[in-house]
């Protein structure tokens, strides 16, 4: 430890060359100390006197801090060597503190200590690893629920005489697309897709109940049409609020005549069917599944597959994509991918739209494709 006279020396040297204001440091809530090169504790306000101890005058600068050995990085030497004012974050006694360190220069401009001031961060940095904690909790959870959505997605393969391949694609962790394949009876097969406004953990939570209720009423009812107003009336029945809407395009499928019925509620992304010669459009109108109106009607379509035949189901998260120009993608240009291509479809179709679109992916994007074996 220093003398008594070395620090009284340079406590009067400090009053003689007014750096320090006594009357203002004692003042002040947080800790103040001067150190000089080799680490002893020059002076300490009244604060941290009272906090540390009033005898750490002339200790060595970890000692008061209750350590052994000196800080693998010492900002005052390095501020006294640099004449730059360093700052660092350390525990003392169990608490935060964000310390920065200034060199005192005597009238001569020499270098003679450095000041270290103490700011007591405690109650930000429990702050940050709470909010850090509940963070990492989201976060895994979003992680389960992503998990849970894609395993809940109807399997690609073969279901009697059709095949279904789909590709899946949320903008965020969670999405707002959601499509089902799935047996009515041994006879029939529903399938539909659907987008809900919005994306992330409110539209999943609405995917949900999409799949649930129409998977809930296939038992009862084989049209479409009468589906989808089964599914408005529970909607409705919800009172979420007029913000929250979707829309869906629903079809059976039946495997022993191969008619094909459906139904469009406000999806204005047509399903195309194609073959070998042809592609045409699955066009029909509806009112989105919303709270607009209590009670709606939809139309119902039929039209009869063959061998060949494949329907391509879309969300806009495909077509609403725009270039650097602002120009969309466009259903013409997936229309231009299945002429060109016979093979690989959903592939094609997201490998140019990624060289298509400029930025990031702003909207989930779902896609199935359901064609006819035999």
């Amino acid at each position: 430890m220093l003398n008594k006279e070395d620090i009284n020396l340079f406590n009067k040297k400090m009053r003689e060359y007014s750096v320090l204001n006594y009357q203002v440091l004692e003042s002040m809530a947080d800790w103040v100390r001067v150190v000089d090169y080799e680490g002893n504790i020059l002076y300490a306000n009244k604060s941290m006197k009272d906090s540390v101890g009033n005898d750490i005058i002339g200790m060595k600068c970890y000692r008061a801090h209750g350590k052994t050995e000196p800080c693998g990085f010492c900002i005052s030497r390095r501020s006294i060597e640099t004449r730059e004012t360093i700052q660092k974050e350390e525990v003392i006694m169990g608490k935060y503190f964000s310390v920065k360190s200034s060199p005192v220069l005597d009238e001569d401009g020499e270098v003679i200590a450095a000041v270290e001031v103490f700011r007591d961060v405690t109650r930000e940095r429990k702050l940050e690893l709470e909010l850090i904690e509940k963070n990492t909790k989201m976060s895994n959870d979003l992680l389960f629920a992503k998990r849970l959505q894609n395993r809940i997605l109807p399997k690609a393969g073969i279901y009697d005489n059709i095949k279904i391949e789909h590709l899946y694609k949320p903008c965020e962790m969670l999405s707002g697309d959601m499509f089902d394949v799935y047996y009515i009876n041994e006879d029939n097969i529903g399938i539909y897709i659907c987008d809900v406004v919005g994306h992330g953990v409110t539209a999943s939570m609405m995917t949900m109940f999409v799949r649930q209720t129409m998977r809930a009423i296939k038992d009862d009812i084989l049209s479409p049409s009468t589906a989808l107003k089964e599914l408005h009336k529970k909607f409705v029945a919800l009172d979420l609020g007029s913000d929250k809407y979707f829309t869906i395009f629903s079809a059976i499928y039946n495997l022993k005549d191969k008619s094909f019925k459906y139904s469009n509620a406000g999806h204005n992304c047509i399903p195309i069917k194609f073959n070998s010669n042809e592609i045409s459009l699955l066009k029909t109108n509806g009112f989105p599944i919303s709270l607009i109106f209590n009670e709606v009607d939809y139309r119902e379509n039929e039209i009869n597959l063959k061998r060949g035949d494949n329907i391509l189901f879309y969300t806009d998260g495909i077509t609403e994509v725009k270039n650097i120009h602002g120009e969309e993608f466009g259903m013409e240009r997936i229309i231009q991918i299945i002429e060109e291509n016979k093979k690989d479809i959903l592939n094609k179709i997201v490998y140019n739209v990624e060289n298509f679109r400029w930025g990031e992916q702003e909207d989930d994007f779902a896609m199935v494709l359901m064609e006819v074996l035999n």
